[in-house]
């Protein structure tokens, strides 16, 4: 695995660090594949949990334009390929984990850095991070699943006015319109989400995957179609071994030790 992206192993968890530091963490082909292969080998060891962060001042500053420039043999590039054969694949590998990712954004998450963090089920933010829909500075438009991500998460008004304007979003307005789970003082984050990814990953894992499935395709479905998905969903886990633990935790009035069955 390339050393632009390091994985950290908790026991149950793993963490994932993009770490091109002197670039704010740009993504280029090489980081691309290593965060896919990082990626993999946690749905692989069936990891409980994944964190994913980045190294430096920065989360991830978006792609590495010095990769392609204009006047070259490569230029104009192929986008859609680009985002077809690297981060769209990378994109999905987050979204269809089973377990819960969780991402510590400590700096600047801007274009595809920001549609990495956004597509984690949870994201933490560094008070001196910013989100920044950067694509309209070069004539491009947001990818990745931010124009699918961005209005369903802080409504269509405020995510057209954050794509059109390239507006930084600080991290306490990204805390303040939903678009992020919690913000922390800058030394506070990092242990804070690993805190996290350790309570989740000796949670109900199972229930945590069934959960992420429901809140996925409430985005598509009608709410009686949910109810009845819900429901067949509960029955299954009404069997679990999980489940049992939990109840007869509750009654015992002790931790549950759940197994992620």
């Amino acid at each position: 695995m390339s050393d632009t992206v390091l994985v950290e192993s908790h026991g149950d968890w793993l963490q994932i660090t993009l770490n091109r530091p002197d670039k704010l963490n740009c993504l280029n082909r090489s980081m691309h594949l290593a965060l896919r292969a990082a990626l993999q080998l946690a749905h692989d060891q069936a990891a409980r949990a994944v964190l994913i962060t980045g190294a430096g001042r920065g989360f991830c500053a978006g792609q590495d334009l010095g990769d392609r420039r204009p006047g070259t043999a490569d230029w104009p590039p192929d986008l859609q390929q680009t985002l077809n054969d690297y981060l769209n694949p990378n994109i999905k590998l987050i979204t269809s984990l089973p377990a819960p990712v969780i991402c510590a954004v400590n700096g600047v998450a801007a274009g595809a850095g920001a549609s990495i963090a956004l597509a984690c089920d949870m994201a933490l933010a560094a008070d001196s991070a910013s989100f920044i829909q950067s694509f309209s500075k070069i004539g491009l438009v947001p990818d990745a699943g931010s124009s699918w991500i961005l209005p369903r998460r802080v409504g269509l008004a405020r995510a057209m006015g954050l794509a059109l304007t390239a507006t930084p979003l600080s991290a306490a307005d990204a805390e303040a319109w939903g678009l992020i789970w919690k913000r922390y003082e800058d030394d506070a984050l990092l242990p804070a989400a690993q805190t996290l990814a350790d309570q989740l990953a000796n949670g109900p894992t199972a229930a945590i995957a069934a959960t992420k499935m429901l809140m996925q395709h409430s985005a598509t479905t009608d709410f009686e179609t949910q109810l009845d998905r819900e429901a067949r969903v509960q029955k299954s886990r009404a069997i679990s071994p999980d489940y049992t633990e939990g109840v007869q935790a509750f009654l015992d009035k002790r931790a549950p030790r759940f197994t992620g069955e």
